[in-house]
């Protein structure tokens, strides 16, 4: 309580972190092997999956944050696809006040977390929408993603 005492007292306002908005910028479907596909007995499927984060500053304060996934689930006996997914998903987040050491933690970390739940609903429903049982992401740990990004990073500018 001090600190913010503090920061008032000097006039300036504390860390603002909002979502904003979320919306579908770009989504895709195929399912290229329908309706043969539901016919055939189905083993186990593979699943290729790919995430993806980008973030652009929209304005003074909003910042988007883009989520891109790419899946490919085939049949592990056939090789048929089942179904190739694309989604960017996206938000724009009002960000006031943060500290700059903090901000790139916040559009990696915290921006993405907060998506995500929505995002994978989208994905699952998408999935039954094109008749086949829900595709449920396994929640992402975005912490552990942005400090392995990080290390590479590190990697790259020792060497």
């Amino acid at each position: 309580m001090t600190d913010q005492k503090t920061t008032e007292a000097a006039g300036q306002e504390g860390p603002v972190f909002r979502l904003q908005k979320m919306y579908v910028k770009d989504l895709s479907f195929e399912n290229p092997n329908a309706p043969e596909v539901f016919f055939v007995q189905q083993a186990e499927p593979k699943v290729d999956f790919k995430l993806g984060i980008k973030n652009r500053k929209m304005d003074e304060d909003n910042w988007e944050v883009t989520m891109a996934i790419t899946a490919t689930i085939t049949d592990t006996k056939s090789t048929k696809t089942y179904f190739i997914m694309e989604i960017e998903h996206a938000a724009i987040f009002l960000l006031k006040n943060i500290p700059e050491q903090h901000l790139a933690g916040v559009l990696n970390v915290e921006c993405p977390t907060l998506l995500f739940p929505f995002t994978r609903q989208i994905v699952s429903q998408i999935s039954v929408d094109g008749g086949f049982i829900p595709f449920l992401m396994e929640p992402v740990n975005f912490l552990a993603l942005y400090q392995g990004s990080l290390a590479q990073q590190q990697k790259k500018a020792e060497n």
